[in-house]
């Protein structure tokens, strides 16, 4: 069966040799932290951790702009909780084939994977078509075509990140992420005006706030 899927691959930036000076234990101890990074935020932001992959991940998603975000989220919160290793990623979307109910096989899938071979520390290398899916707190570059394993001829890509907080930035309750006051979602909650990188993190600020006891 044939479907629209994006996929993220995304992995520690010089495990091995981490691994190879600082020992097995340091380096579970680092991994643990990242998958455990890795599930939370897939899990709030909708989209699936479809395997790991030692020291990566593969990230399956229905819908672009959720994958988006969780990869920019994922790299900021592995940089802010001070990982000696930082991440990389590789993004693409397109139409695939569904292989026994839980594989994926297409053009999509290699290129998502070859992206992340090809990208450096703290970069997310992206097809064009997925621009219009980085959430308002994130920005692309420019399209340039680069060489990569196993594509005949260069691909064009573009780097996707976060945009720089300035002065006026605001922090999302829910993921903490600092983002730029005019990329935030601003809701009323309970008669107070907060603000949101997403309509993820405000439905779960919402749903945290209704399982709290009533006061008294």
């Amino acid at each position: 069966m044939r479907v629209a899927r994006s996929f993220t691959f995304l992995d520690l930036c010089g495990f091995t040799r981490f691994t190879s000076e600082e020992g097995d234990d340091r380096a579970t101890a680092v991994l643990g932290e990242f998958r455990g990074c890795v599930r939370t935020i897939a899990s709030r932001r909708g989209v699936r951790v479809a395997k790991w992959l030692g020291d990566g991940a593969m990230i399956v998603a229905v819908e672009p702009e959720p994958m988006v975000a969780a990869v920019l989220e994922i790299e900021a919160k592995v940089d802010e909780g001070g990982s000696p290793l930082p991440i990389r990623a590789g993004l693409a979307t397109g139409a695939v084939i569904l292989f026994e109910g839980d594989d994926y096989i297409g053009t999509p899938v290699n290129l998502a994977a070859r992206l992340c071979d090809a990208a450096g520390p703290r970069q997310a290398l992206a097809v064009p078509d997925l621009v219009p899916a980085v959430p308002a707190w994130g920005t692309a570059g420019e399209p340039h075509r680069l060489a990569i394993a196993g594509f005949a001829q260069p691909v064009e890509v573009v780097r996707v990140s976060r945009r720089p907080a300035a002065a006026d930035a605001v922090t999302d309750p829910v993921c903490g992420l600092t983002i730029p006051a005019d990329a935030a979602l601003v809701r009323d909650v309970g008669g107070e005006r907060v603000s949101f990188c997403s309509d993820s993190c405000a439905a779960a600020w919402t749903d945290r706030l209704a399982a709290e006891p009533a006061p008294g």
